[in-house]
């Protein structure tokens, strides 16, 4: 018969620092965009791309041969190495060591797509923070916030 899958999730990892990278619209698209075709190279399918100015949110559907670690550590490095090679920035960008991901049934991925494309209207009411907690929370991760952001 073989194996069917449909393995769709949910993403999220800040900048270093959360240090607000990501400002100029055409920069956060461009990074955007080759995260996408970072993710096709690896097999997968990005959804939906987006985040704000300190963080990314990736909503992807990952093959079932590639563990979840190995895809988002390559998306990272992939993309640090393409903005740091493509800009002559003073300070090397680099995004957080650690990341949240978080499964997506697939009655659940319209909703997802859009709150990823409303990033930038939804963090003038909440922080990544109290957003990346919150996502904690609702998908009953436990973790201790001393170790949270580093």
């Amino acid at each position: 018969m073989g194996a069917h899958q449909h393995l769709l999730y949910h993403i999220v990892f800040s900048t270093k620092d959360r240090r607000p990278l990501l400002r100029d619209d055409n920069f956060r698209d461009q990074t955007w965009r080759y995260m996408a075709g970072i993710c096709s190279s690896l097999g997968g399918h990005a959804v939906r791309i987006g985040g704000h100015f300190d963080h990314a949110h990736v909503l992807v559907k990952i093959p079932a041969k590639v563990a979840v670690a190995d895809f988002v550590r390559t998306l990272k490095s992939n993309a640090s190495r393409n903005i740091n090679e493509s800009r002559n920035a003073v300070l090397k960008f680099h995004w957080q060591d650690g990341y949240g991901a978080f499964t997506v049934s697939r009655s659940q991925e319209a909703e997802v797509v859009r709150y990823i494309e409303n990033q930038l209207q939804h963090h003038t009411k909440r922080d990544f923070k109290s957003e990346f907690m919150l996502m904690l929370k609702q998908h009953e991760i436990e973790f201790d916030e001393r170790y949270l952001w580093e």
